[in-house]
């Protein structure tokens, strides 16, 4: 009985899976007409689509990101292992002029270009292997953030009507982030830059187009090389942390933070700075877990990524290059 179930439950599965692969290649041909429409080449259109497949693992990944929410002293040591520092202060000494040069140009200290690569894409290795094309086709297709992805698949033919990189070498992740600083494809035609100065934007293969990317991506954000990010602090007992939160009104100068009893984690004073700069006192565990007073750099950061944990991690790892 189990066995024939079995069978029944996957003659099932399979048959919905040619369906979906029958009604993804009419969806396709919707994605080629309307790229006519945006004035994408015949020839772009032909080669990237060419060999486009239904991606099923990619609507799974989706719907099955992990709930399980941990701690931040349970995800700093995981995203900012000891190896992770080791091998970020290697390549930063490894790259230091180059990254001098493009930190100079673009108004951003040379350990967060680092710190980003080491957290997005492990300084490049784990990058994904979906092709972009078919990831987000495949998220188009399922329909939940339709256009979204959508205008991302444009976006994707956009960079390959541009000539930055081919069809089969455009690689990413199963939601389409592409390359070593893990851009989708509309950040890409934003920020991507030209590190190397060969007229290409190779986020894929060529490091110093990598560093002049994420560099640009800050700031046009908004970062200001003159500050760090932020610190770990101490609240005196009984603080009221209902006035933790990044929105506007909830920004306070670092001197009104002193006056109310905050002082660094370790218990001296906050800096006293020539010219006093607003801060956000954020707490993303509650009260009882770590709390932090973080300025506008960190905000850019979480413009990057949605994310309190991301931007700590790409924090912390800063900190440590130059530790």
């Amino acid at each position: 009985m189990k066995k024939l179930l079995s069978v029944i439950l996957g003659t099932t599965i399979a048959s919905s899976v040619f369906a979906n692969e029958a009604e993804f290649a009419q969806y396709v041909e919707g994605l080629k007409q309307e790229a006519r429409t945006k004035g994408i080449s015949e020839q772009v259109i032909s080669v990237a689509f060419e060999d486009v497949t239904y991606k099923p693992r990619a609507i799974t990944a989706d719907r099955n990101q992990p709930e399980k929410k941990l701690t931040l002293d349970e995800y700093i040591p995981r995203a900012v292992p000891d190896w992770k520092v080791k091998q970020a202060k290697e390549l930063y000494e490894k790259h230091y002029d180059e990254l001098v040069k493009i930190g100079e140009e673009y108004g951003v200290q040379p350990r967060f270009i680092v710190a980003l690569w080491g957290v997005e894409s492990n300084f490049g290795r784990f990058t994904g292997h979906y092709s972009v094309i078919d990831a987000l086709s495949t998220m188009a297709y399922d329909g939940r953030r339709e256009e979204f992805f959508r205008k991302e698949t444009m976006a994707a033919l956009t960079i390959l009507e541009q000539g930055h990189i081919s069809a089969q070498e455009m690689k990413g992740s199963w939601a389409g982030a592409m390359g070593q600083c893990q851009f989708m494809p509309s950040s890409f035609l934003s920020f991507a830059a030209d590190g190397n100065g060969d007229g290409k934007k190779d986020i894929w293969n060529t490091e110093a187009d990598v560093f002049a990317s994420a560099a640009n991506y800050l700031s046009q954000s908004g970062w200001q090389d003159k500050y760090t990010w932020g610190r770990q602090v101490k609240l005196p007992h009984g603080f009221d942390t209902s006035i933790q939160g990044r929105s506007e009104e909830k920004g306070k100068y670092l001197q009104e933070w002193s006056e109310m009893g905050i002082t660094r984690y370790d218990g001296r004073p906050l800096p006293k700075l020539d010219e006093d700069i607003k801060a956000w006192l954020i707490a993303p565990d509650d009260a009882n877990g770590r709390v932090y007073l973080v300025y506008n750099n960190y905000n850019v950061l979480m413009k990057w990524n949605r994310s309190y944990y991301f931007a700590l991690a790409v924090s912390h790892l800063a900190d440590r290059i130059v530790l």
